[in-house]
């Protein structure tokens, strides 16, 4: 039988997929009412339970609201520069039309780690136009592998507010999730992007005739004045980066018994995600902005809006912290523990599984990614797991919130929307190709498990 905690947090699960799905609330709202409620129905006292959701929303916000905020202003920097356009033309360029599928694979996985997915798969639209009129060949045979690349970082690479949310919730180190998430995540591209559209590209459904419909973008894309080069473009990108894997290999060979020298820890603070994306920021801002004639207030605006569509994102995540400490206090997290020490089911597949029920759920990978790390982190915690199985349990998270994009997903729907495809068509393409996405980083992760 199940301890009072165990069935208190099967419970909790789904009354926060009744209250987003049929209710119609807010993630945010929802996970705040059902850690309340979780928190009281488990013993906790009316003081206690306020203190954790305190402790739980302060300790997750002092992380995530800065690195978030910092990625969406430098995101939005390298997009209004023509930074996008600047690494896609050269990309294309050095892989040539021949293996143009695997270039647009590439543009995805590196344009989507500063700039949010839609808004990335948006400004890239040109590029898919204009090489299916060139080419004439069907659109998903383009499309798929850039969607694959774009949804790939989305969900694996900070500073994505995804990877960075669950790399939080789990303690685990970012040099470690970036490392594994292109570990995982770049073959998972080739296989779900450049791989499966060439059979996509054979399917009777996908073969259009020309002009049968408009493939233009319903939002014209404006023309930069003076846009930056692709070395300004990728510095940008990979600056916070290889500052953050730097601090992280560092940290591996230094003598903790030993006193520190001056340059590790300027290394390590340098490293550290905060300093490097405010250093990124800082370059982004001159660099890409001011050395271009751009003025400080017109800068200002663009990156203060940027913090827009980042706030609900940051108090969703934030939310998810509550639920954890809820669990963390409650003892439910020990329980859980227990129960799959006691069913040898390795926590890997538990945060994986997890993951792929609130998503094919409600929807949102966000949401699924964040429920899925407050039920891991205090197992994780219990178990004793730490170091790169840490980040190996976030790419785990990250892989079983990407399956299975349908109808509840507005993903789903700005693919449909943008590429002109039905939903049968949506679903025999983007579902499809984000399952093979999700999957295959999976399979790698527990390959990786094994040898950690």
């Amino acid at each position: 039988m199940f301890s009072a905690p165990i069935l208190f947090t099967i419970i909790a699960i789904a009354t926060l997929l009744f209250l987003v799905l049929k209710v119609k609330l807010p993630a945010f709202i929802a996970l705040l009412m059902v850690s309340l409620g979780f928190g009281l129905c488990v013993g906790m006292t009316p003081d206690n339970v306020i203190e954790a959701v305190k402790s739980g929303m302060g300790g997750t916000l002092g992380f995530v609201a800065i690195v978030v905020g910092l990625g969406a202003m430098m995101g939005v920097l390298l997009e209004q520069s023509g930074g996008v356009q600047a690494i896609s033309t050269t990309v294309l360029k050095r892989f040539g039309a021949d293996r143009s599928q695997y270039a647009l694979g590439l543009i995805g996985f590196i344009v989507a780690i500063p700039v949010f997915f839609d808004i990335a798969f948006i400004i890239l639209m040109p590029v898919l136009m204009g090489l299916q009129k060139s080419t004439k060949k069907p659109l998903v045979f383009y499309a798929i592998p850039l969607l694959a690349g774009l949804a790939a970082t989305h969900a694996f690479i900070p500073p994505t507010p995804g990877p960075i949310a669950v790399a939080d919730i789990l303690n685990a180190d970012l040099g470690w999730v970036i490392a594994f998430g292109a570990i995982a995540g770049l073959p998972a591209t080739l296989i779900a992007g450049p791989i499966f559209a060439k059979k996509l590209a054979k399917m009777k459904e996908f073969l259009t005739p020309e002009g049968l419909f408009d493939t233009s973008p319903d939002t014209p894309i404006e023309e930069i004045k003076n846009p930056i080069g692709f070395m300004a473009a990728i510095s940008t990108i990979l600056i916070p980066l290889a500052l953050i894997l730097v601090s992280t290999l560092t940290k591996m060979s230094i003598d903790n018994t030993q006193e520190t020298p001056l340059y590790i820890e300027v290394i390590l603070f340098t490293g550290h995600p905060f300093i490097a994306l405010l250093i990124a920021c800082l370059f982004s801002w001159y660099f890409i902005g001011i050395r271009r004639g751009v003025d400080a207030p017109t800068l200002n605006t663009a990156m203060v809006k940027a913090l827009e569509p980042a706030g609900i994102i940051v108090l969703v995540t934030g939310a998810g912290g509550v639920f954890k400490q809820m669990l963390v206090s409650s003892g439910a997290g020990a329980d859980v523990a227990a129960l799959l020490q006691a069913n040898a089911l390795p926590i890997v597949c538990f945060a994986f599984v997890i993951a792929v029920i609130v998503r094919v759920a409600q929807g949102s990978s966000t949401v699924a990614m964040i429920t899925a790390a407050g039920l891991t982190a205090p197992v994780a915690e219990t178990i004793g797991i730490q170091g790169p199985q840490l980040a190996l349990l976030v790419i785990a998270i990250a892989s079983g919130a990407s399956v299975l994009s349908h109808v509840n997903d507005s993903g789903f729907w700005l693919v449909s929307r943008y590429l002109k495809f039905s939903e049968a068509q949506t679903l025999k393409s983007w579902t499809a190709s984000t399952t093979i996405l999700g999957g295959t980083a999976f399979l790698i992760v527990c390959s990786l498990w094994l040898i950690t």
